[in-house]
């Protein structure tokens, strides 16, 4: 189930909001310009599905996100616990970083969490299964896939060349915790 906390970037130990209600986090993250939505597929995917079905699957809101915003390419991204890399691809999303254009993904499986720094707070979002967030271009964040990664996603581009980032060299991704 997703899941919203809300902090002061300045205290990692309480959060000012904590929910799972879904026009909660919906309306919380809007206030701050961050786009979050459910889609359900089309028809069932079987686990382990490739990215030509994954995308079909969701080929209508695809479609419509891409001509909304002038996304330009789209590929599904798979991580599963024993990934030889995963340590390695953990650690490259745990910095601060921002990106010249929105950081859109939608989970068709799995969980992973955004962590949004923006207005003086930190938000945590655990997306799951189901779930599509969008961070505006500029704006701080980190992603948490955890230790032992299981997700699909869908992540969507402005730039054909993919997911390009920007650390901010803020330690402030080290202060709060992490998706354990």
């Amino acid at each position: 189930m997703s899941e919203l906390r809300v902090f002061d970037e300045a205290d990692s130990a309480r959060a000012r909001v904590h929910t799972r209600e879904f026009d909660t986090i919906r309306r919380e993250l809007g206030e701050v310009g961050i786009r979050f939505e459910r889609w359900e597929a089309s028809r069932p995917l079987a686990p382990g599905a490739s990215q030509d079905e994954v995308l079909a699957a969701y080929q209508a809101p695809v479609r419509r996100l891409m001509e909304e915003r002038g996304l330009q390419s789209v590929d599904v991204l798979g991580m599963v616990p024993d990934h030889p890399q995963r340590e390695a691809m953990r650690a490259k999303f745990l910095e601060e970083h921002t990106h010249s254009e929105d950081e859109v993904r939608f989970f068709v499986e799995g969980q992973g969490l955004f962590c949004i720094h923006k207005a003086g707070r930190v938000f945590f979002v655990l997306c799951e299964k189901g779930d599509l967030i969008s961070v505006p271009d500029g704006t701080p964040h980190w992603f948490d896939m955890g230790p032992r990664p299981s997700f699909t996603a869908i992540r969507l581009f402005t730039n054909k060349e993919g997911w390009i980032a920007r650390m901010t060299g803020d330690d402030i991704a080290s202060r709060f915790p992490r998706l354990e």
